[in-house]
C-alpha cells in the first residue's frame, strides 16, 4: 500500500538576532504549512536568530576583540533558546492541537556557550535536539560543537525523520551513523542551497535511501539592522554590519529531493513555501539496488563505533569509580 507525506520547505527571511519576535513570525508561517495540509515543514540553518553573516561578511570580524563581533556574540547569548524555554510553549502548542512536525534551527545557550542547534518539534513529545558536531571555520568564533548524545531520529508513524546542519553533510561518519537510524525523511539545514550543498544533499538522498528536504534562508543586510533595533541596538555592532555589502546575502535555493536523488521540487531567491508529497514507496523500491547500511556495507571489514553519551566537560564522581588519589593534607586515620 502506497503512503504519501505532505512536505513542506518554508523558505523565509529569518527574523535576526531577535529570537522572540521570530518565534511569533514561525508561528504565523508554520500555520501557512497547516493551511495547505502539510505535515512536515522545514526551516533553513538557525532560522530562529538568524545566520551570523558577519563572520564571513563583515571585514574585521575575526579581529581579537572586535567590539562590534563581541557585542552580536553577547546579544546572540542574551537571547538564545535555553532548555525547556517556555518561549517555545505556543509553537509545541500548535504542533500538539495540529499534528503537524516542524524542524527548525536556532542559537542554543548551554550553561555559557551558543551552540548551532536544530529541533524536530512533535506533537505531544518533547522536541528531539541536534547540536551542530563541527561548526565550520569562521563558526567556530561563536558556536561550540555539538556531541553524540543529539544523533538521534524521531520515529514518526510513516518512517523516521533525522536531521543534519550544512557541513555536517559532508562527515562521512555521521552520514553513516544517520543511515544506521533508517530515515525515510531527512532534513538538511543550510543557510543558503549552493550549487555545491545541493549537490551534497542530492548525495545525501540516494546515498541514505531516503527524502531530503534541503531548506535554506534568504537574508538582506537591511533586515540585520532592523534586527538589532528590535533587541535595543548598538552603535558597535550596527557598525560592523553596515561594513557588510549592502542588499541580500542569503539566497534560497531549497529543494527536495527523492531517494533516487532526483530533484522533486526547487525553489528560486526569493520567499517560497516549496511542497511535495512524497511517496515513500519509493525507498523500498531504490533498497532493491542500493542499502549502504545493509547488504551494501562491509560489517566484517569496517565498523563504526558511536559515543552517544552527553559531553559536559565535569564528570561527578559515582559509586563504582576508583577513589582520588589522596592529598598530603588529608587527614583520616590509618
Amino acid at each position: 500500500m502506497t503512503k504519501t507525506v505532505k512536505a513542506a520547505i518554508y523558505q523565509a527571511a529569518p527574523v535576526p538576532l531577535c529570537i522572540d519576535y521570530g518565534l511569533a513570525r514561525l508561528i504565523e508561517q508554520v500555520g501557512d504549512a497547516i493551511d495547505i495540509g502539510a505535515e512536515l515543514v522545514a526551516f533553513g540553518e538557525t532560522f530562529l536568530g538568524g545566520y551570523p553573516l558577519w563572520l564571513d561578511e563583515a571585514p574585521g570580524a575575526a579581529i581579537w576583540d572586535h567590539k562590534g563581533t563581541q557585542a552580536l556574540h553577547s546579544i546572540i547569548l542574551d537571547q538564545a533558546l535555553r532548555k525547556n524555554d517556555p518561549r517555545l510553549a505556543p509553537l509545541q502548542a500548535l504542533v500538539d492541537a495540529s499534528g503537524i512536525i516542524v524542524c527548525v534551527g536556532g542559537h542554543e545557550r548551554v550553561r555559557s556557550t551558543i551552540t548551532n542547534t536544530q529541533y524536530i518539534f512533535r506533537p505531544h513529545l518533547p522536541p528531539v535536539l541536534h547540536r551542530k558536531l563541527v561548526p565550520t571555520h569562521g563558526e567556530r568564533m561563536i558556536w561550540g560543537r555539538g556531541d553524540g548524545s543529539t544523533l538521534e531520529v524521531h520515529e514518526a508513524d510513516w518512517g523516521n525523520l533525522g536531521q543534519l546542519i550544512c557541513w555536517e553533510h559532508w562527515m562521512p561518519l555521521v552520514r553513516a551513523a544517520m543511515h544506521h537510524e533508517g530515515e525515510a525523511v531527512h532534513v538538511a539545514s543550510w543557510p543558503t542551497v549552493r550549487e555545491v550543498h545541493l549537490v551534497a544533499s542530492r548525495h545525501y538522498a540516494f546515498e541514505g535511501r531516503c527524502f531530503v528536504l534541503a531548506a535554506g534562508t534568504i537574508q538582506d543586510r537591511s533586515e540585520l539592522i532592523e534586527g538589532l533595533e528590535r533587541v535595543g541596538g548598538d552603535v558597535d555592532a550596527r557598525a560592523l554590519i553596515m561594513g557588510m555589502p549592502e542588499g541580500q546575502l542569503q539566497f534560497g535555493g531549497s529543494a527536495i529531493i527523492g531517494p533516487d536523488g532526483i530533484i522533486i521540487a526547487e525553489a528560486m531567491e526569493g520567499p517560497d513555501l516549496l511542497v511535495a508529497d512524497l511517496d515513500l514507496s519509493a525507498i523500498s523500491r531504490g533498497l532493491a539496488s542500493l542499502d549502504t547500511d545493509g547488504h551494501y556495507s562491509r560489517p566484517d571489514v569496517f565498523e563504526l563505533r558511536i559515543d552517544r553519551r552527553a559531553r559536559t566537560g565535569v564528570a561527578n564522581a559515582i559509586d563504582g569509580l576508583a577513589p582520588r588519589t589522596r592529598r598530603k593534607s588529608d587527614k583520616s586515620a590509618e
